[in-house]
């Protein structure tokens, strides 16, 4: 069976209650009959806790999932400005986008506090979409297999074996594709999406590889995202600034849900 395609946004610092409230209007306008679109195609928001609330509201009966940018491995505690898992479970959302590159390169995530976030994510029954991916420089010196191989296979020492059995995501995130306009072009993402699978499948198993999507987050767009999400083993992007923009966003959907 065919991986489903999944298109989850990722909106950072960005929007207000108001902003948001007026995305949804339009993107739900713009996709017609969204129960329709995502039974063919799974979509998510990564948003700002201030917009929790606001976005499960305006996308309820969507099939559209809402999630955390973030949270902490522990479960309560004085870990000031953090959210923990059992929070974003009272709050209803169904996920959480966790070391994303700007999160490893300004608070200094480690692959440890990564693998404890997946940890206690599937085991509440929530998605985690974990982020691995190089720098440009790494990159220039041929370490891009090695850096990202390093980063899944140190965080999976924090997850449990029943953790492991549960649904996960992974984003492949070049660094120096992100927010800059650069672009891994399809072959250079669908390379890297290639040993990603092989690396799940010595791990979990063909089977089992088979099934977990590996999207792609670096500058992905309206004009870019089907020639990359054409490639076999990208199943989906981590979109940015492109998530923004209804009229962008839901142009990448329909494109995905063409595809599927």
């Amino acid at each position: 069976m065919a991986r489903k395609k999944l298109l989850a946004g990722n909106w950072k610092m960005h929007k207000t209650r108001a902003e948001a409230s007026e995305f949804f209007q339009s993107f739900t306008k713009l996709l017609g009959n969204v129960g329709d679109v995502t039974r063919s195609v799974e979509v998510g928001f990564g948003v700002p806790p201030t917009l929790f609330d606001t976005c499960l509201a305006k996308s309820q009966g969507t099939g559209v999932k809402i999630l955390a940018q973030n949270c902490h491995y522990e479960t309560h505690g004085a870990f000031t400005g953090e959210i923990s898992v059992p929070q974003l479970l009272d709050a209803h959302l169904q996920g959480s986008i966790i070391g994303h590159s700007e999160r490893r390169q300004y608070y200094n995530e480690t692959n440890e506090a990564v693998g404890k976030k997946w940890n206690v994510l599937v085991k509440a029954g929530l998605l985690p979409i974990v982020c691995v991916g190089e720098t440009r420089q790494e990159r220039e010196a041929g370490k891009t297999l090695d850096v990202v191989k390093t980063q899944i296979d140190e965080a999976l020492k924090f997850v449990s074996d029943e953790a492991r059995s549960k649904e996960f995501v992974i984003a492949y995130e070049p660094v120096w594709a992100i927010g800059t306009g650069l672009t891994a072009t399809p072959e250079q993402a669908e390379d890297v999406h290639k040993v990603i699978r092989d690396l799940l499948t010595r791990t979990f198993g063909e089977a089992r590889s088979s099934t977990i999507k590996i999207l792609y987050g670096g500058s992905m767009n309206a004009a870019n995202c089907k020639d990359l999400l054409s490639k076999p083993n990208i199943d989906g992007g981590l979109v940015g600034g492109a998530s923004l923009k209804p009229e962008d966003f839901a142009s990448m959907v329909l494109t995905a849900k063409g595809l599927s």
